[in-house]
């Protein structure tokens, strides 16, 4: 049900605050770089560490701050079945990293072709060569170039012939971080909202498109729009109701949304329904980012349609009050 094929990517991209695209081949580096590199799923609160770190350094030493970071994930590439499930898109990710005031975002296309790149010539020919890097800040464990061979102190010989400086991000921040990745997955496929949110900063969202249902919320009494989400690799969290957000038409919309089965009426493949408290309109095809705030209950499978309405009616009673205590 939740299965996907690797997603596909032909090129380096380049995102500037102007959300400019080009190649890399055109890309130019206004100024040598001070660089990270990394997945950056979800772009967490430990991610944020590392990227203001990145942008003061960038600053301080009139460096272009630049974080390299890669599409797919390379699990995706490497393990073909592996099940792992991602907290970002790569369009949901751009969002949140071209907001923070990088100079420079690249997207590379991890490739099988890629991985294949030895130590030396992923240094010679994309830190040194394309990105012009003078400062380079990595986690103590990163391990790079074919096989995973080098790390960091092959990193800092390099840096010794090549001519750059490598800033280490210690174990104590990097056990953070990992765990805190860690943490949001766990919690979101456990249905613990309140602290996958606490680690990303911010409400977890799921973006995607609007598609025709069967048309039973709206002969309850509780018209909701059916979300189809981008990307078949987005986590969606455990099945339940929980209270969310969107934008749409630069107005704040506030709902519930169940994620599930549709047990009542007998569904047989999962669902993702909001119901929108003040929107009562045709959303067909068009796209909605979603923001999940508070998890309310699980799936429940009610005896009638009459019982089921009673719940969603006690559902958006507090849905209500706890939107009440957001605004």
């Amino acid at each position: 049900m939740r299965g996907f094929a690797t997603p596909k990517i032909s090129h380096f991209y380049y995102f500037q605050a102007v959300k400019t695209i080009k190649g890399l081949s055109d890309f130019q580096a206004k100024r040598p770089s001070v660089v990270t590199i990394g997945t950056f799923d979800g772009v967490h609160v430990g991610h944020r560490k590392i990227l203001d770190r990145l942008i003061l350094s960038g600053k301080d030493a009139n460096l272009e701050s630049t974080l390299l970071t890669f599409y797919p994930h390379p699990r995706m590439v490497l393990q073909k079945d592996t099940d792992l499930r991602l907290l970002s898109s790569i369009e949901e990710k751009t969002q949140i990293l071209n907001e923070l005031g990088l100079d420079a975002l690249i997207i590379h296309p991890f490739t099988k072709e890629f991985s294949r790149l030895t130590a030396k010539e992923f240094v010679r020919q994309i830190l040194v060569n394309r990105l012009q890097a003078r400062r380079i800040i990595i986690g103590y464990d990163h391990r790079f170039g074919r096989n995973r061979s080098a790390d960091i102190q092959d990193l800092r010989a390099y840096g010794n012939l090549y001519g750059f400086e490598v800033e280490e991000i210690n174990a104590q921040e990097i056990d953070d971080i990992s765990v805190s990745s860690t943490k949001i997955r766990k919690a979101l496929n456990e249905g613990d909202l309140e602290t996958a949110n606490r680690y990303l900063g911010y409400a977890y969202t799921i973006s995607g498109k609007v598609i025709r249902g069967k048309g039973l919320g709206r002969e309850l009494g509780f018209p909701t729009a059916n979300l189809q989400p981008d990307t078949p690799y987005k986590l969606i969290p455990r099945q339940g109701v929980y209270v969310v957000s969107a934008t749409h038409e630069q107005t704040t919309r506030y709902g519930m949304m169940n994620i599930g089965m549709n047990p009542t009426v007998d569904g047989t493949r999962e669902h993702i329904e909001i119901h929108f408290f003040e929107l009562d309109q045709d959303l067909y095809d068009q796209p909605l980012q979603v923001r999940l705030h508070k998890r309310l209950r699980d799936e429940i499978k009610f005896s009638s349609l009459d019982s089921l309405k009673a719940q969603l009616t006690a559902d958006q009673e507090q849905a209500r009050n706890y939107i009440a205590t957001l605004e």
